[in-house]
C-alpha cells in the first residue's frame, strides 16, 4: 500500500530480525545514551526507548519483566534504567529521547543518517550547543536570538540544577575559545 499509514516501519526485515534490531539499538542507547544509525531505524528505536523508560518510571515487578524483555544485557542495564535514569525523568512527562538528523554515514549508500539520543543527559547535544552559541553572543557582545533563548528554556527545564549546570557549561566553553588570548580562537569558533 504505497503512501498509506503504517503502524510501524518494517525496515526492509523480517519480525524477527527487525525486533532484534530494535532491541539491539535500545540496549545500546541506555548503555552508551547516544547512538548514531539511520534516520528510519533511530526514529523506530526511538518509540522502544520511551516505552522502556515508561516502564521503568512505573517501578513495578511487571514493568521490570517487561524492560527486562526488551534489553538484551538486562544484568548490566537493568540497574542503570531502573535508578539513574528512572530519577533523571521523574518529573518529565514524556520525550525522553531525541533524533537529531546528520550527514549519512557511508558516502556510497547515501542512507539519511541520524543521532539517536537520551535528552537531559552527558551526552546530550542540544544542551552543548545551546551553550557554545550563549558563550559565542557573550564573547562577541550580542544578544541572544529568539531560538537560543527558546533552547535555554527547552535545555534547562528537567534538568536538575538545569542553570546552573548550564553556566558552567558555558563557562567551559569560554574558557576553551578564549585560550589565554583575550580573542576567540578559530579552533572553537
Amino acid at each position: 500500500m504505497a503512501g498509506g499509514h503504517m503502524k510501524y516501519r518494517q525496515l526492509g526485515r523480517d519480525s524477527a530480525h527487525r525486533q532484534a534490531l530494535l532491541r539491539n539499538l535500545v540496549t545500546s542507547l541506555i548503555k552508551d545514551e547516544s547512538i548514531h544509525t539511520t534516520w528510519h531505524k533511530a526514529k523506530e528505536a526511538q518509540r522502544l526507548a520511551e516505552r522502556l523508560i515508561t516502564h521503568a518510571k512505573k517501578n513495578t515487578e511487571a514493568s521490570r519483566r517487561r524492560a527486562q524483555g526488551i534489553l538484551y544485557i538486562p544484568d548490566e542495564i537493568l540497574p542503570k534504567l531502573f535508578t539513574e535514569l528512572r530519577e533523571r525523568y521523574a518529573d518529565r512527562p514524556g520525550g525522553y529521547t531525541r533524533v537529531l538528523r546528520t550527514e549519512p554515514k557511508s558516502r556510497y549508500d547515501q542512507a539519511p543518517s541520524a543521532i539517536l539520543e537520551l535528552v537531559d543527559g552527558p551526552k546530550d547535544m542540544r544542551f552543548a550547543v545551546t551553550a557554545a552559541a550563549v558563550a559565542r553572543d557573550r564573547m562577541l557582545g550580542k544578544s541572544h536570538t529568539d531560538w537560543t533563548r527558546k533552547n535555554i528554556e527547552k535545555v534547562t527545564r528537567y534538568r536538575k540544577d538545569g542553570r546552573g549546570a548550564f553556566e558552567d557549561m558555558v563557562g567551559k566553553v569560554e574558557e576553551l575559545n578564549l585560550g589565554g588570548t583575550g580573542e576567540v580562537s578559530r579552533e572553537g569558533a
